[in-house]
């Protein structure tokens, strides 16, 4: 077997989720009420067996920081681990300069481990992906680097970076980034491969285009705009189809799926998969867990009538005479008889007033919606009122925001 080492990069300031992540890098965003986006990438680097892996962190990262701390401890004694790296500037008095630059200023992390392949994963999106089935077609294929790319129609492929490949749907002709007229797939014209940001590389061949990356003026030193093409022009690159993942425990509605969720509108459309009966995504799936870290608190709890239909609801909730209906409930909230809340997502800590109307929201910990307050009812008046609202029509409450009755 290959010494594999993963290095996930988290240093994204997320602007397209503000203002969720003014206090928080944007793998640090709750998911799902129990998660952390960044659990989704380190369970399947994890769960794939690959137990050496590296968090290259930079922007707000404290609460990241904490998070992989406490939650992503693994066996010392075996020689394994989860660790945050933080930006240090090792080549030089600059941050990092883009995700090629992350990897390069952190050079030092392959030199220790040695590793024969290396697996780069973004750490924002949610989806369930068995990484060694990637590193085993890449090691078929014989290419130096190998991206996972996702069939979407051609009709919405203008909106990711491309992929055009060869006549034999592997090797990678072209990455194109949102291309007008989108190549279409040898066995599928009316398909073509979008990046899903994850990619397995050879270490040498990543090491030297990493070198001679860094020593380009004109580079952008990213690895899906800099680094991927100069491979594919060098005739050393192929596509993964995520389609052939098969992932243990999941069923026709779930294979898949995979939702990058970089703005709110995605982001509370993500939600709303996870709440169906059947689910979209399915969070169930024991078979292939998502692993994170869970507060000690009792069960959610239902009183005085207290209704919740289609919706999660996390650990020390209590609903209270109250309508909950395609939601998910963080940990400790707290739901206020009379209250109606409906298709939202709620993080840690909130409380929901007497008679409030929560509607399409999006609310931040520690925030207290007062008795009879609207939110996500009226635009216009949620705007007044100093709440942000997407172009999708989602209210969206910052962490600790004040809300005046």
């Amino acid at each position: 077997m290959p010494n594999v080492l993963g290095i996930v990069l988290a240093g994204g300031e997320g602007k397209r989720l503000m203002p969720l992540t003014v206090d928080r890098a944007k793998p640090a965003v709750p998911f799902g009420g129990s998660y952390r986006l960044i659990d989704f990438a380190l369970s399947n680097l994890v769960n794939a067996g690959y137990l050496k892996c590296a968090v290259l962190t930079q922007y707000k990262s404290h609460s990241l920081d904490r998070h992989i701390s406490l939650t992503w401890r693994m066996s010392t004694m075996l020689g394994n681990y989860v660790t945050p790296v933080p930006a240090q500037q090792r080549r030089g008095p600059q941050w990092y300069l883009g995700s090629a630059d992350a990897i390069y200023q952190s050079m030092n992390l392959i030199n220790d481990a040695r590793p024969d392949i290396i697996v780069v994963f973004g750490a924002d999106h949610v989806y369930r992906m068995d990484a060694s089935q990637m590193v085993q077609a890449h090691v078929d294929s014989g290419a130096g680097a190998t991206v996972a790319g996702i069939r979407v129609p051609r009709k919405d492929a203008w909106q990711f970076g491309v992929i055009k490949t060869a006549d034999d749907g592997v090797g990678i002709e072209d990455f194109l980034e949102k291309p007008a007229d989108p190549p279409g797939l040898p066995d599928s014209p009316e398909e073509t491969f979008a990046s899903m940001g994850n990619y397995v590389f050879d270490a040498q061949v990543l090491v030297d285009a990493l070198e001679r990356d860094a020593a380009n003026p004109e580079s952008r030193h990213d690895m899906g705009g800099d680094i991927i093409p100069m491979l594919v022009k060098q005739g050393k690159a192929a596509v993964y189809d995520f389609r052939d993942n098969v992932v243990p425990g999941s069923t026709d509605r779930d294979r898949d799926y995979w939702r990058d969720v970089g703005t709110v509108d995605s982001y509370h459309e993500a939600h709303q998969d996870l709440v169906s009966v059947e689910p979209i995504f399915n969070l169930y799936n024991t078979d292939w867990p998502i692993f994170t870290s869970h507060p000690q608190l009792p069960g959610a709890k239902f009183v005085m009538g207290g209704y919740a239909r289609d919706s999660i609801v996390c650990a020390g909730s209590i609903v209270s005479g109250s309508n909950i209906s395609d939601s998910v409930l963080g940990t400790a909230t707290y739901i206020s008889p009379g209250a109606v809340v409906e298709r939202s997502v709620l993080f840690d800590n909130v409380t929901i007033g007497r008679g409030a109307v929560v509607r399409n929201a999006i609310i931040d910990k520690n925030v207290v919606v007062p008795d009879g307050a609207l939110i996500g009812v009226d635009h216009d008046d949620d705007r007044r009122r100093g709440f942000t609202v997407s172009e999708g029509g989602v209210t969206v409450l910052g962490k600790d925001q004040i809300v005046i009755p």
